[in-house]
């Protein structure tokens, strides 16, 4: 099995809109639906991230401007599978300026 990388973006004023604690709680059931439905595939669920911070080779750091707002890790067969797995991801339901990117986790060489 392969491992992959999938993380969740979305533009942050979504990530601070006012949310009533019903859509917090339906949105976790959604989730975890989607969590079941992988199985042992989903072999590390993941967190919510914030506060990404671009660093520089000189030590200066800015603020990053990708709008990464988490990450889950999955294990399958290949990179079709994985995306399989991501069809009807309730992120990608919650607004159409959220998306989903998958990467293919390898070994560093010679490792």
């Amino acid at each position: 099995m392969k491992k992959f990388i999938v993380t969740y973006h979305m533009p942050d004023e979504l990530l601070w809109a006012e949310s009533n604690a019903e859509d917090r709680e339906k949105g976790m059931e959604e989730w975890m639906a989607w969590a079941e439905k992988c199985g042992d595939k989903l072999i590390d669920f993941g967190t919510p991230l914030m506060g990404g911070q671009k660093l520089s080779q000189d030590g200066s750091s800015q603020e990053s401007k990708r709008q990464v707002c988490g990450y889950s890790i999955l294990q399958a067969e290949n990179m079709d599978e994985a995306k399989a797995l991501l069809q009807e991801h309730p992120h990608l339901g919650w607004n159409g300026a959220c998306e989903i990117e998958v990467h293919e986790s390898i070994p560093p060489p010679g490792m």
